[in-house]
């Protein structure tokens, strides 16, 4: 019996248009990257950090704002321990003359404020942070390709991990391509962003994988169009309740998660599209069959063909 749904969208009608869409998104990401490159935030290129202390809690808004008019546009402002503590990070290089400078602008703005610590922060931890955040990522896209390849089925890894390089490539070509800031918040987010995309992709895999052996009639096409269709409704219920949560994060979070927030905003619409078609998508493409998903048949001890247990196949 093949569960109702209030959906009936012709998906993989409109597969070949968004395989381009995928394909020109993927090349202009790559092609920015290459050229490009990130706008590497001081998590990874290094600055100078400028701890101070005030008598009374500041705006750290109107703090970011007085640095900026002084032409420090990208100072980074955080309370750092308690409200009346304030951490500065510039990506200019250590100097007295700067300490200086940036301590008058401050007491400009709000008077009895003392400097706690200054120092250089190099470039070197930057460099291992950037290898350790690369090496993260792709030893998540492993385990992932390993994984599903043993849930379900060689076709399925493959389909599963194809789009959680797309939405990596994807969510760093938006960041390469407009020159936003990368730094340690937006790494976390694209992390985030394979567990979320994966968590989709496995639904409807799952509901594809149980489809082709409860259906008796029907292509490859139709089979996962009625299995889109089918969790089209989880899909838009958890796509939308995050991102009510990431809108709000966006506008009212602060600069300092405006980054986290943004890469988790386009990671949510892509991996949402792409567990559609890129994933599904891939498995019409590689032309995925029952006879793929059937637990093969062995010989017993007396040379009889041996049946899988019912539960087994029902995996």
């Amino acid at each position: 019996m093949v569960e109702k749904t209030k959906f009936n969208i012709d998906f993989m009608n409109l597969r070949h248009i968004f395989t381009v869409v995928s394909i020109a998104l993927v090349l202009i990401s790559a092609v920015s990257l290459a050229t490009r490159g990130l706008a590497l935030g001081l998590d990874f290129t290094g600055g100078t950090l400028i701890e101070v202390a005030y008598d009374k809690a500041p705006d750290l808004a109107n703090v970011r704002q007085e640095l900026a008019k002084a032409g420090f546009e990208d100072a980074v402002v955080q309370n750092f321990g308690t409200d009346k503590s304030v951490l500065v990070r510039l990506s200019a290089k250590y100097d007295e003359k700067l300490v200086t400078r940036v301590l008058g602008i401050l007491n400009a703005y709000q008077d009895k404020v003392t400097l706690t610590r200054a120092e250089y922060v190099g470039a070197q931890v930057g460099s291992q942070l950037k290898e350790d955040g690369g090496l993260a990522i792709l030893l998540a896209l492993a385990v992932v390709a390993v994984y599903v390849a043993m849930r379900f089925q060689f076709k399925f890894g493959i389909a599963g991990v194809v789009p959680l390089v797309h939405d990596v490539i994807v969510i760093l070509g938006f960041f390469s391509v407009f020159q936003w800031t990368f730094d340690l918040t937006v790494l976390a987010a694209i992390l985030a962003i394979i567990g979320y995309s994966l968590n989709d992709t496995i639904i409807v895999a799952d509901r594809i994988r149980e489809n082709f052996r409860r259906l008796r009639k029907g292509d490859a096409a139709e089979i996962v169009n009625i299995s889109i269709n089918q969790t089209l409704t989880r899909t838009l219920n958890t796509s939308g309740t995050v991102m009510v949560v990431l809108i709000a994060l966006f506008f009212f979070g602060g600069k300092m998660i405006h980054g986290f927030a943004t890469a988790m905003i386009i990671g949510t619409i892509v991996g949402t599209y792409s567990s559609i078609y890129v994933a599904a998508n891939m498995l019409v493409g590689m032309k995925v069959t029952r006879e793929d998903l059937l637990v093969p048949v062995k010989e017993g001890a007396n040379g009889e063909e041996e049946q899988p247990p019912d539960w087994l196949n029902r995996m």
